[in-house]
């Protein structure tokens, strides 16, 4: 069944499904809506399949675009350009007044008309919205997924184009994604934002299975980002996305799983016998994703990367991933140098 995603001037809902879609699209004709396979945010009125009985306005001419009223609250429009292949960075060009947020630590250079400002959270609620207590709220969100207590914005002001680049703390990819393409949201492992437009919230996403939170590789918390701008997420090593048909399975060690769309179902499975547990290297559990949905493997989790630094700095440190009976393991199965 199509899942759908609305958008209004003070709230975003979804997914929603058959009649409550409707529904939905009934008491809120002037909002926008979006669902997969939708190359944008559209009007309600605008899509057949939720106006055919909606009454009286179905039909009806479309309205003008969104004005800048409209738009309060919703992420700045970015350009940007990614630059590298294993050591990337994100160039990220702003016009007056645009902002973009970035995680504290990331910036690589800026333009001297480009202003750097310190915040609580992640500066999503905008300059006149939400309290002190909102914004300490969102930024003990950020503390709790692996991220700094801050968030730095960089505004341009100055007449042109301003440009200012980030990167990450080690190698591997970074991932621009436009969450309006996404629904609005997408769930990632901790410690992944790099930066963003500003308007983009950066929450917490718990995971419900005590089995997924223990051993699915990214504890139970898991971020959240929301918004309908632009975001840029690392990961480590290479990057693959797969999309998953309804019902599809795919079996993922728990650590390179980077991202997910909301819709994708994330579980455990037990990786095997007593010998595949034991001797594999796998560890006891895949994370298994079903769809429908969109999800993104990453090849070098950091924890894998450090992992092997540590074990080879160690003395007869491991050349090899180790095994549930630790040093015997490694003998047994020849890892030992």
């Amino acid at each position: 069944m199509i899942q759908w995603f609305f958008h209004t001037s003070t709230k975003q809902v979804g997914p929603l499904e058959g009649q409550a879609a409707l529904d939905f699209a009934r008491q809120n004709p002037d909002a926008y809506c979006w669902r997969t396979g939708q190359p944008e945010w559209l009007p309600v009125k605008a899509v057949a399949e939720l106006c055919a009985d909606a009454g009286p306005g179905a039909g009806m001419p479309l309205p003008p675009p969104p004005t800048a009223g409209m738009r309060r609250g919703r992420a700045d429009e970015i350009d940007f350009k990614i630059y590298g292949q294993e050591m990337q960075f994100v160039e990220v060009e702003l016009d007056h007044g645009e902002s973009a947020v970035a995680e504290a630590g990331a910036m690589v250079y800026k333009d001297a008309a480009i202003e750097m400002t310190t915040i609580f959270g992640d500066g999503s609620t905008g300059g006149a919205g939400g309290g002190f207590l909102d914004k300490l709220i969102g930024a003990g969100k950020r503390v709790i997924t692996g991220e700094s207590l801050f968030t730095t914005v960089f505004t341009y002001h100055g007449g042109g184009k301003g440009r200012v680049a980030f990167a990450a703390p080690y190698p591997g990819t970074i991932l621009a994604l436009r969450l309006s393409d996404l629904g609005g949201r997408l769930i990632c492992q901790k410690d992944s934002f790099l930066a963003a437009a500003k308007g983009v919230s950066v929450g917490i996403q718990f995971q419900r299975r005590i089995l997924t939170g223990l051993f699915g590789g990214e504890g139970f918390i898991m971020q959240k980002l929301e918004g309908d701008g632009w975001v840029f997420v690392h990961v480590g090593g290479s990057v693959v996305e797969r999309t998953l048909r309804p019902g599809e399975v795919l079996h993922v060690d728990t650590g390179c799983l980077a991202a997910l769309t909301p819709e994708v179902e994330f579980d455990l499975v037990q990786v095997g016998g007593v010998k595949s547990v034991l001797f594999g290297g796998e560890g006891l559990f895949f994370a298994t994703l079903r769809g429908p949905g969109r999800v993104w493997i990453q090849s070098l989790p950091f924890s894998r990367l450090a992992g092997r630094m540590l074990s080879a700095a160690a003395p007869g440190g491991s050349k090899g991933e180790g095994s549930a009976l630790g040093p015997l393991g490694n003998l047994v199965m020849g890892n030992r140098d």
